[in-house]
């Protein structure tokens, strides 16, 4: 059966729920004191903050000196829908939310303000707001990267001749140059997912953005940005290289904001911040916020943070996070890897002189159609889905297609459906369950196959984390398929830890990377154990499947 097209809001919304529940349980175990009773304390006072503001919900923990968890807080991020296709956040909200499970994880922890001694924070990717400089007031609400507002801008200059121009000119060059710069030239297009053009579609429809921009009285900001200069009332202003290399504006192989792209879509520089270290001097929290002054010592966009936390320091080193969606990273050392398949190029952190580079794929609905077959009642709680599926031998010849936000690499489809095939008289609701942990599966292994084929680099390490990979069934069954070892740790928040991590870092809490690889824990490693030739007849019939629900939309 197909799947009814969400709208925007709605699979957005979906999305929103499927980390509210995680929020929910996290609130259950607010206070952690310290998992397990594991070696005592590390010599020393103090302890680090570690916040994410996800896409769904904010997570603060507190940090002790071995990574340990002592008190946490979560929130839901409240996202506002004003049109169809439009996605926002309104800062007010999204301000007192943050500072509010600052206080609560503090206050969990049992601790007082003043024995923090560094903040980081990882933050949603490419959501975006303008202020006024002198003022600071916003101009409008924050700009999710789910909104769709620029869809025909981004048609337009995908289709336009200037964009070819532009690339069959420089693919001409890479032949004689070799230069990987304008390779990446080459291969670039626009998504609604990149700052850049909701950021020109502003510039275009807001008439106070025009007027301050004309009067270089207009700041702009990923949610990074925004919240160092709430924090430190305007007296720091700055983003840093793993989410400005988000934007779609920077250029990472000169490592500034592309002074093509930005003449090309009319985005005067004055708007841009500068581009900090991840791990770096930020400045700090005003005494008047939470009574103290805190150093901010790191700003990190989440995937990247999740990498750091999970310690993926190597060239080679693969994390996959499962959460809403999928996203597939690989270290690609300190060379930015360009791909013609759909694996992003991204800074992943830079500290000092070291720059590490990420290749990024992702696959958008993962834990939303967990959430989704939930609200249908088909399971109470997620956990109960892998026992679900374990209770069976197969799926029965039932197979799921997870394409509410359309599939992403390698097939690149904005319109196709999710939908169930196979359906028969004697289908449950466990083959039903079955078939969606199965879709996990196999979309990691797609991700897998065309990071493979993409990125020449080998594998040193896989490891996992995100709500989702807690599920055994779909993380014994993605190492089947990959046929590699994947390590799940105990710790599954890992932007949180990746944030206090490179906090840490900067303030001395922790010596360097080699210590944090001693600290962290695996909770279990993932061996195969089953050959891929017993997959392949069901892997076959799940890309029939697919191939069948592909361009079931008309064009959007």
């Amino acid at each position: 059966m197909s799947v009814p097209p969400p709208t925007a809001a709605a699979a957005a919304a979906a999305e929103a729920d499927a980390e509210a529940d995680a929020a929910q349980k996290l609130e259950e175990e607010r206070v952690r004191p310290s998992q397990g009773p594991g070696p005592p304390d590390p010599p020393g006072p103090g302890y680090v903050l570690g916040l994410d503001l996800g896409s769904s919900v904010i997570r603060c923990h507190v940090y002790d000196r071995a990574a340990r968890i002592h008190g946490s807080s979560s929130q839901k991020v409240e996202v506002i829908y004003p049109q169809n296709g439009w996605v926002e956040i309104d800062p007010e909200v999204l301000w007192s939310q943050f500072i509010a499970v600052i206080k609560e994880a503090v206050q969990a922890a049992g601790i007082q303000v003043h024995q923090i001694v560094g903040l980081g924070i990882s933050t949603q990717r490419a959501t975006f707001i303008t202020w006024n400089k002198k003022t600071g007031n916003p101009f409008h609400n924050f700009i999710s990267w789910q909104d769709l507002r620029a869809t025909e801008l981004v048609k337009s200059w995908n289709n336009s001749f200037l964009l070819k121009l532009i690339q069959n000119s420089c693919k001409v060059l890479h032949l004689f140059t070799r230069s990987k710069r304008l390779l990446g030239a080459s291969l670039f297009t626009f998504t609604t997912q990149q700052v850049c053009l909701r950021l020109a579609w502003v510039l275009q429809n807001v008439i106070e953005v025009q007027k301050a921009a004309a009067e270089e009285n207009c700041c702009f900001g990923t949610i990074d940005t925004w919240l160092l200069y709430k924090l430190t009332k305007g007296s720091s202003y700055a983003t840093d290289f793993s989410n400005a290399s988000t934007t779609g504006i920077f250029d990472p192989y000169q490592m500034c904001w592309s002074g093509i792209l930005t003449s090309l879509l009319s985005i005067p520089v004055s708007l841009l911040p500068p581009v900090k270290d991840t791990s770096h001097n930020f400045g700090s929290v005003d005494k008047e916020i939470l009574g103290v002054s805190i150093p901010i010592v790191a700003l990190v966009a989440d995937q990247q943070a999740a990498m750091f936390g999970e310690c993926c320091f190597q060239r080679g080193d693969v994390k996959f996070t499962m959460g809403t969606g999928t996203f597939l990273d690989i270290n690609t050392g300190s060379n930015v890897q360009q791909t013609a398949g759909g694996f992003y190029p991204l800074i992943g952190w830079k500290i000092g002189p070291e720059v590490v580079c990420l290749a990024e794929g992702n696959a958008a609905d993962t834990g939303t159609a967990i959430k989704w077959a939930q609200n249908l009642n088909l399971f109470t709680d997620a956990d109960e889905t892998e026992k679900m599926a374990k209770s069976l031998p197969d799926s029965e010849g039932v197979y799921f297609v997870p394409s509410f936000s359309g599939l992403q690499i390698p097939l690149n489809d904005p319109c196709a459906c999710a939908s169930f095939m196979g359906l028969k008289a004697s289908t449950n609701k466990y083959h039903l369950v079955r078939a969606i942990l199965e879709s996990i599966a196999f979309r990691n292994k797609q991700l897998y196959e065309m990071m493979q084929k993409e990125v020449n680099i080998p594998v040193t390490s896989i490891r996992a984390d995100g709500g989702v990979c807690k599920n055994s069934f779909v993380m014994q069954m993605t190492s089947d398929l990959i046929n590699e070892k994947i390590d799940r740790p105990a710790q599954i928040d890992m932007s949180c830890l990746g944030a206090a991590s490179l906090a840490g870092l900067a303030v001395g809490f922790w010596t360097d990377k080699e210590e944090l690889k001693r600290l962290r824990e695996s909770e279990r490693v993932f061996e195969p154990q089953r050959k891929l030739k017993e997959y392949e007849p069901s892997m076959e019939n799940w890309v029939k499947a697919v191939k069948r629900s592909m361009n079931w939309y008309s064009k959007m």
